[in-house]
């Protein structure tokens, strides 16, 4: 990947910032649909993504440039990939939420930017000052302390973790607007979801969809908050480096835990919160060292 200037940069942190945003509050929306089994709310996810993303690429043009991902073998093929990695990530993370494991969805996405600043160094070759590293290091010292108490549900989080680190990594080096990628991750993933909403309605208790006015326009809702983080992260990975991206990434498991704690009524014990505050204080040094560096550039 060619580096990325500083404006370049500049104009996906609103993007990031905004999809991190959303995710953090999606716990919220979770809980209205937690009547809806996992596996089916899933398939429901990716098929009213799709007309939403059908919707994008008419507004935005890129009919050909859809068309062009399609016949580019090398790029199909990451975004199946991709594709494969998101849908596990959705699984995981809805099932976590509904058996209230909020803490461990949270520490999976703790776990996430120190793995992602990770692989930017060693695979995308992004350097980091020696204050960063040591934010890097801080942070690392507070996700261990943070998840001690969630021992129990590590495979959840490190399933989390790992699938969200490689669709991150796989977006950031496929050569596909994010749109584009986008409409064909969900196209991959169509027909299975076909095979899962299809095979509830089969079934006694029948579809969740269809039945209760509310419930059905909850569910159909489920395109929206998938397409539009999702949009904004994309254009964020294109745009920033993984290293940087990566720990932006503090701010949605955050909002997370604080949801854990005031709304789905799980106890904070003094060790979480001085976790917090190493995090954030790691956080505090990285980017002050990014706001330094960016000031220096710049004069």
């Amino acid at each position: 990947m060619p580096p990325q200037s500083p404006a370049t940069r500049q104009t996906g942190l609103p993007f990031a910032l905004g999809a991190h945003l959303i995710w953090g509050l999606l716990p919220l929306y979770l809980r209205l649909v937690h009547a809806v089994p996992a596996v089916e709310f899933v398939g429901w996810r990716v098929l009213f993504t799709l007309p939403l993303c059908a919707l994008f690429i008419a507004a935005r043009g890129q009919k050909n440039e859809l068309i062009a991902a399609l016949t580019n073998w090398k790029v199909l093929r990451m975004l199946v990939l991709s594709a494969l990695l998101i849908g596990t990530n959705w699984l995981v993370y809805v099932m976590a939420i509904q058996s209230s494991h909020v803490f461990a969805a949270s520490f999976g996405y703790y776990l996430t930017p120190l793995l992602q600043v990770l692989a930017g160094t060693v695979f995308l070759h992004e350097r980091l000052s020696a204050l960063q590293w040591a934010a890097v290091l801080l942070a690392g010292l507070g996700v261990v302390l943070l998840g001690w108490g969630e021992l129990d549900m590590l495979g959840v989080s490190l399933a989390m973790a790992l699938s969200w680190l490689c669709y991150g990594f796989v977006r950031k080096v496929t050569p596909v607007g994010s749109v584009p990628g986008l409409t064909i991750e969900t196209l991959v993933l169509a027909p299975l979801a076909v095979l899962i909403v299809s095979w509830f309605a089969a079934t006694p208790q029948g579809s969740s969809f269809g039945h209760a006015a509310g419930q059905s326009l909850l569910i159909a809702c489920a395109g929206l908050v998938t397409a539009v983080p999702l949009l904004f992260f994309a254009i964020a990975a294109r745009r920033m480096d993984f290293t940087v991206l990566g720990m932006l990434q503090f701010v949605s498991p955050t909002i997370v835990f604080g949801l854990g704690v005031t709304v789905f009524g799980k106890p904070l014990d003094p060790l979480q919160l001085g976790s917090f505050a190493i995090i954030w204080t790691a956080i505090a040094l990285f980017v002050w060292d990014l706001l330094v560096r960016r000031g220096k550039a710049g004069t």
